[in-house]
């Protein structure tokens, strides 16, 4: 096919849906909106139909190697590539209140976001990976966070939030690592902090919009051949 394909995890609310809605709007794009619940994925490919956007829908969680594996598979049978790639799932217990402290933060807790924040990506990375190889080209982009910041972490004014923070520490880790592994392709990985948004996991205070949020998703997604990490 002639458009490419781009797949977006967990982009049936939220982020996830505006950076699908607004890469949808890009002629040379076919969008493919997934989410763990069926229902949900096929409400808000309904929403966007009714303002004339078309995308694809296919069920997918990223933290289930059956589930990835049928996806993988139905990708390749009814497109034969993927262009894009956003990994955008991911959880967020920070409100929950033994995340307030390294004492008293729950072990399962910790694994459970570095399982989904992490390790889901880069089991969903690695199996879409051979269809961008074989074309020589791919855009993958990894939804981080400025709470992920080393360099500022000891100061900023965040809450202290270990299992958000130290998962998203990981996804930039394996994104810096994915970028060197293929250096010198046509497969440029990137990941950004879309900011406080008034999102679900944000609240309605947040400052950004979920579509002011998905613009730097979009251009990274775009990027023509150069790519940073931002």
């Amino acid at each position: 096919m002639a458009q490419k394909v781009a797949v977006i995890t967990g982009s049936h609310k939220g982020l996830g849906y505006a950076i699908a809605r607004q890469l949808a709007q890009e002629e040379d794009i076919r969008v493919v909106l997934t989410s763990r619940r069926e229902q949900d994925g096929l409400a808000a490919q309904q929403r966007l139909s009714s303002e004339n956007i078309q995308v694809d829908f296919h069920p997918l969680d990223v933290t289930s190697d059956v589930s990835v594996q049928q996806f993988t598979t139905w990708v390749q049978q009814t497109y034969g590539r993927v262009d894009v790639l956003v990994n955008n799932a991911g959880i967020n217990p920070t409100m929950q209140p033994e995340e307030a402290s390294l004492l008293t933060v729950q072990m399962e807790t910790m694994l459970i976001t570095l399982t989904t924040n992490v390790l889901a990506v880069a089991r969903i990375t690695q199996a879409l990976m051979p269809l961008m190889k074989a074309q020589n080209y791919g855009r993958i982009v990894n939804v981080s966070t400025e709470m992920a910041c080393l360099t500022s972490m000891g100061g900023d004014y965040y809450p202290l939030a270990p299992s958000y923070r130290l998962s998203k520490v990981g996804l930039n880790g394996l994104t810096a690592l994915w970028a060197k592994e293929l250096q010198g392709s046509n497969i440029l990985v990137n990941a950004y902090s879309p900011g406080w948004m008034q999102t679900d996991m944000g609240g309605s205070n947040a400052p950004f919009t979920a579509d002011e949020g998905a613009e730097t998703a979009v251009y990274l997604a775009t990027l023509p051949e150069v790519g940073l990490i931002l």
